[in-house]
């Protein structure tokens, strides 16, 4: 029944993604995130007790997110197990990003197409975090695929990891470090401090999830007529170009599959950040590229999921 409860959600997902007006643990993790920040920017005034501050914030939030979801899953197996069962597939399904991250860019890509460059902007400026005001329709691509290979971990691959290592709850905590990451986890003076340990440990969670996202993408590659050699070696050759250890796993995969250049220079809050090239540009980035990306991301979560559930079934089996 469990590795059934996986199947579902994920199909779930990739059918009907999150509708925006229903209710998402995502959101209320958001508000948790806001509350416990404004209370330790109360006390806490110095960088090293904003420091300790945001351990305490992290320790909180993600505390909370495994223990509310272990006991609502835990009531309704109680209640009825079928209804434990529901519960727990809905949990899975909305600790899964895939049918979002792909709307997101097909919605970039959409008004790109029909040459409505300034809505494309506004389009890509609800998805990254870099200055989209004057980006020309190569860089609006580029940001998109590299947004599309870089959640591909987080939206998904890492979900179902941290689902195989300790159920719903645990990939319901994973959900709650990466969403302190993406709210706290800057390195501008804003966020430096009360941010660090929220980025550290984002780091940390994602670790795993990142390098196998280099070997499913890979094989993603392969079955997607693409270049699979390519994608292995420039994953393992473009590996550290990133300010993050992770990202960049992805990003160089996808770029290797693709034949194109990723990452480079790039506008945050109004300064100019440089980052190393990722890839080799065989080709120039196209609008079909993100296509392409999204095909891949399909793919290589598909596989994760079979990877997964075969490891599950294993250990059933050991036990």
């Amino acid at each position: 029944m469990t590795l059934l409860a996986w199947c579902l959600a994920w199909l779930i997902d990739f059918v009907i993604g999150d509708p925006p007006r229903w209710p998402h643990p995502v959101r209320w993790i958001g508000h948790l995130i806001n509350v416990v920040q404004r209370a330790v920017r109360r006390l806490c005034h110095s960088d090293r007790a904003l420091r300790i501050g945001g351990g305490v914030m992290w320790l909180l939030v993600v505390g909370l997110t495994y223990g509310v979801a272990w006991g609502v899953l835990r009531l309704a197996a109680w209640v009825h197990p079928w209804l434990g069962w529901g519960v727990e597939v809905w949990m899975i399904f909305t600790v899964l990003a895939g049918r979002c991250l792909a709307r997101s860019a097909e919605d970039v890509a959409r008004p790109l197409r029909d040459n409505n460059l300034a809505e494309s902007r506004i389009k890509l400026s609800w998805i990254v975090g870099r200055d989209t005001s004057a980006l020309q329709p190569e860089q609006i691509n580029r940001a998109v695929v590299e947004t599309v290979a870089e959640n591909t971990v987080d939206g998904i691959i890492a979900p179902l990891f941290f689902l195989l290592l300790g159920g719903a709850p645990l990939a319901m905590a994973y959900k709650a470090v990466n969403t302190l990451d993406s709210m706290v986890g800057y390195k501008h003076e804003k966020y430096r401090a009360i941010g660090m340990v929220s980025a550290r440990l984002d780091d940390a969670a994602n670790f795993i999830p990142a390098r196998l996202s280099w070997l499913l993408i890979s094989v993603a590659a392969w079955l997607c007529r693409l270049d699979a050699a390519r994608a292995l070696r420039i994953g393992w050759r473009d590996r550290y170009n990133h300010s993050s250890p992770n990202c960049a796993w992805s990003e160089a995969a996808v770029a290797g599959a693709l034949g194109i250049r990723l990452g480079g220079p790039n506008d945050y809050f109004g300064q100019r950040v440089e980052k190393p090239w990722i890839g080799d540009a065989r080709r120039d980035i196209a609008i079909d590229d993100i296509s392409r990306t999204i095909r891949l991301m399909w793919v290589a979560s598909t596989l994760a999921l079979l990877l997964f559930m075969a490891v599950r079934f294993w250990l059933i089996g050991a036990a």
